[in-house]
């Protein structure tokens, strides 16, 4: 009876040697997980009282319902992603060199891939970090700490970073919406050093000026840089729009390329002075125009006014960003598709970008072919992009290919 009873928690009342509490995942259950992917649901596991009342961010030994031991894990038993798996060897400790190891792997692979130290350093599950993303703008660092263990472990995350990049400036940044999630407050502060203007940064041929502190994200969306790249390929003598520009992503590749004139557009004005600095100090500002305003409305004003441009990308917030937002979302991409494609001049090119995970590629183009069909335009597909090589995809995490990018030639 006692056996019985013991097999049925979910904190085993037996000391393991780690000393760590254990969560057992449910006979029959963690498909996911068995099949690949870092994550164990709730309703997976075996949570007992003493399993329930784990601190958010605990680390756990993880075993299946034979009690044999799959890796060492995170544990948040109040989110609906319970545990997030750290390393599949049991005994592994998660302290400041074990940070430093997988830090150390991203790095090399970012090295590899660029040339000067502006990347995504981190990229959550893919890197080994779930939850965690790390963005690096030369000597400054932001984390973005969308996991319980991350907060747990500050102090030697941050160890673990001047040991392997030793950064001047580290910022905090806990506002993104999956920190909810995890039952966690918004936070950003600085953690190292002083960021006192916005960061140059090089990409694609141009000049652009990330604020860490008070811009969106991280400062600059580093996911875009080969379909900015794509664009500005084809953007030589050619005018472009550039909706949803932040801080001038594909305007100023375009420009830098040799278009002939580029028009962002945002609600924002904060950003779009940004944009406007990365245009001087990129040496295109007589090129460059930028109009504030909400994207529907200036994208309707511009047809209005009998605008048509050789080339308009339209790159929008996440319109769907959890699968109950998913129909609404993919009508606000059609409207997008459609007056933006309606602005494209005949022969010009036309890019959709959504960022949000519940929308699949198909999804994105049948709202993009509905819209192309009740403008009576003809389109090809030329490409479907997606994040950079920075934003490395996990194998059996499909949330971590959320970036599409659909350019095509229009009649």
């Amino acid at each position: 009876m006692a056996e019985n009873a013991a097999s049925e928690t979910g904190a085993d009342p037996k000391p393991r040697p780690s000393g760590r509490p254990v969560l057992r995942i449910k006979p029959k259950c963690g498909g996911r997980f068995f099949a690949g992917a870092p994550w164990v649901y709730a309703n997976e596991l075996v949570l007992d009282r003493r399993a329930k009342a784990l601190a958010p961010g605990s680390i756990v030994e993880l075993q299946d319902s034979e009690r044999t031991p799959l890796g060492v894990a995170a544990a948040n038993t109040g989110s609906q992603i319970a545990v997030r798996l750290l390393d599949r060897d049991p005994a592994a400790e998660i302290d400041t060199d074990w940070l430093a190891g997988r830090l150390e792997r991203a790095m090399r692979l970012r090295e590899r891939l660029y040339d000067a130290p502006f990347y995504r350093l981190v990229h959550a599950e893919a890197d080994g970090l779930p939850g965690v993303v790390i963005d690096r703008f030369g000597d400054a660092l932001v984390i973005q700490p969308n996991a319980a263990w991350a907060e747990k472990l500050r102090t030697a995350l941050l160890a673990a970073l001047d040991k392997v990049v030793a950064p001047k400036a580290v910022l905090w940044s806990g506002s993104a919406r999956a920190r909810k999630l995890e039952g966690l407050e918004p936070e950003t502060r600085l953690l190292k050093g002083a960021l006192d203007a916005p960061i140059e940064t090089p990409m694609n041929g141009a000049t652009y000026l990330a604020d860490l502190v008070g811009g969106q994200k991280t400062g600059l969306f580093f996911d875009q840089r080969p379909n900015q790249a794509f664009i500005a390929a084809l953007a030589h003598g050619r005018s472009v729009l550039d909706v949803f520009c932040h801080v001038g992503g594909f305007s100023l590749a375009a420009l830098a390329a040799g278009a002939e004139s580029a028009l962002a557009v945002d609600s924002s004005a904060p950003a779009l002075a940004l944009a406007q600095e990365g245009a001087n100090r990129s040496g295109v500002a007589e090129r460059f125009e930028t109009r504030q305003g909400e994207a529907f409305e200036t994208l309707r004003a511009l047809k209005e006014e009998g605008r048509r441009f050789d080339i308009v990308v339209c790159d929008p917030p996440a319109f769907a960003p959890n699968k109950g937002a998913l129909d609404a979302g993919l009508r606000a991409y059609g409207k997008t598709a459609r007056l933006g494609a309606g602005l494209t001049a005949p022969g010009g090119i036309f890019c959709l970008c959504s960022c949000s995970q519940a929308v699949t590629s198909a999804m994105l183009e049948e709202a993009a072919a509905r819209a192309f069909r009740g403008l009576r335009r003809e389109a090809r597909l030329l490409r479907r992009g997606g994040a950079g090589p920075d934003h490395p995809a996990h194998p059996a995490l499909g949330e971590t290919e959320y970036l599409k990018a659909l350019c095509y030639a229009m009649d």
